[in-house]
């Protein structure tokens, strides 16, 4: 991980934190059963060498660590542990010429782990918003028996990794100001090109696995021009679970941090635009050119599904219901950052002074390292809700829980049939308020991690909270 001059077409060269020099980085590919083993290498810069206003507002922009978003594996020890933290050199370090710091990461991929589309990215609390949308980010696939069924193992497999970037003077702006963001519009690139073009056949199916990697736009995808004979989409996993059979679908709605693995088949010759909504440029073209497949390439009819579903009934324990509100304090603290993005409800932060003014209390209801906000024991079934509040800024606030998939049941108090598997469910913000309810089992792991708010500027701002999975 080091500075690099990268060259965004439209935009120039950039100078911007990468991993191994490019946005996005090197694609992982494992199966289940394998250990992954990472040699991270930090060569960035010392971090500057004061920081005031407390651990929940951007700091200490070259250290890292490494997340594996979505994956079911060990939160603690040298694996998926975002609690770690991979430091550059220091000052004296850097006047010596003392070699840059190594830092492993070791993961055991389980045995039944879900084939499908996961992704990694830092995760310092303080620093991730402004090294994801510097580029760093980067795709893993788990191999495993969805890629077996013929009709996908016969379809080209590829990666569509949609990151946002924030570009000012050549450069990502720093974070520590308050007012980065300010007039800076998104730059959306697709492996990291600015709308390139992907070609195809008529009759051709391709594998596409999108990946949002940004860290505060939400991504309503459609392809246009949608006349019949464009391209169909047929969905088949959500955050790297397998559908039980394949949806059709015209839009595909992915909140930053989701994946959705696509089944797409080429119609008449033709040029089409991968869209989003709210973003003014195509984030793709595609091109289809070429002789027709005479017959078109079939899609499947069933799936090996990915993870068996959880009901009502599955709920164990007392405490089984937790309730999450996401919730804002706009203008309440001095200084660059006044904001605070508050996590209430079950097990939230408390106040210093429950006594006091628990708007202005730093504290309550924000990031505090050295509090376990839930403890949550393997073998237990739990549901969550989760909900905003109007104190929300109008746009999209994920919920991500680390190391256990979430099983969607019910949004805005309406079930869904059938209810989807996901790591990232969005919710909107601003009125009116919007809510989530997911079933929730705990396995095979323990140890200290975190859930948040993937909107990541919000996260850096303290609006998460530690979790810690034990034994019952």
């Amino acid at each position: 991980m080091r500075f690099t001059d990268v060259m965004i077409p439209g935009y120039g060269v950039i100078s911007t934190r990468t991993y191994d020099g490019t946005i996005p980085g090197p694609t992982l590919r494992v199966r289940a059963g394998d250990v992954l083993h990472l040699s991270h290498v930090n060569g960035l810069p010392p971090n500057p060498p004061s920081h005031t206003g407390g651990h929940n507002v951007p700091h200490r922009p070259n250290s890292f660590n490494l997340h594996t978003h979505g994956m079911h594996v060990s939160p603690a020890g040298h694996a998926d542990n975002v609690l770690r933290e991979f430091a550059p050199r220091t000052a004296d370090d850097a006047a010596a010429q003392r070699s840059e710091p190594r830092y492993v990461t070791s993961i055991h991929v389980p045995s039944g782990h879900p084939a499908g589309t996961y992704w990694y990215h830092p995760h310092l609390h303080g620093s991730i918003a402004e090294q994801i949308v510097g580029g760093m980010a980067g795709v893993i696939i788990v191999e495993g028996d969805v890629d077996e069924v013929p009709e996908i193992e016969a379809a080209a497999d590829v990666v569509v990794c949609v990151n946002e970037l924030k570009l000012k003077n050549g450069k990502v702006p720093a974070f520590t100001t308050g007012s980065w963001v300010t007039g800076i519009p998104s730059v959306f690139t697709v492996n990291g090109s600015v709308n390139p073009t992907l070609r195809m056949r008529p009759g051709e199916v391709q594998r596409w696995r999108l990946v949002a990697a940004t860290a505060f736009t939400s991504l309503r995808l459609r392809i246009t021009p949608e006349r019949a004979g464009g391209l169909p989409l047929t969905q088949i996993a959500q955050d790297g679970v397998t559908f039980a059979a394949p949806v059709p679908l015209d839009t595909v709605e992915l909140a930053m941090g989701n994946r959705a693995d696509l089944l797409v088949r080429g119609g008449a010759p033709g040029v089409h635009e991968l869209r989003a909504d709210g973003v003014p440029e195509p984030l793709m073209t595609i091109q289809v050119t070429g002789p027709a497949l005479k017959p078109p390439m079939p899609l499947p009819v069933s799936l090996p599904a990915g993870l068996p579903a959880l009901e009502e009934k599955d709920i164990t324990g007392p405490g089984a219901d937790r309730e999450v509100l996401f919730h804002s304090d706009p203008g309440v603290f001095p200084g660059a950052f006044p904001n605070a993005f508050r996590i209430l409800g079950t097990g939230a932060t408390p106040a210093a002074d429950p006594g006091g003014d628990l708007t202005r209390d730093p504290s309550y209801g924000l990031f505090d390292p050295g509090h376990t906000n839930h403890t949550l024991r393997l073998g237990t079934v739990e549901r969550w809700t989760i909900r905003t509040d109007e104190t929300i800024p109008a746009h999209a606030h994920p919920f991500h829980l680390h190391t256990n998939q979430v099983l969607l049941t019910h949004r805005n108090g309406r079930r869904l049939e059938p209810p989807v598997w996901h790591d990232t469910v969005n919710l909107p913000g601003g009125a009116p308020a919007g809510s989530v309810t997911f079933l929730v089992k705990y396995e095979d792991f323990t140890g200290h991690t975190i859930a948040h708010c993937h909107q990541l500027h919000h996260e850096d701002l303290g609006m998460m909270q530690t979790v810690h999975y034990v034994t019952p």
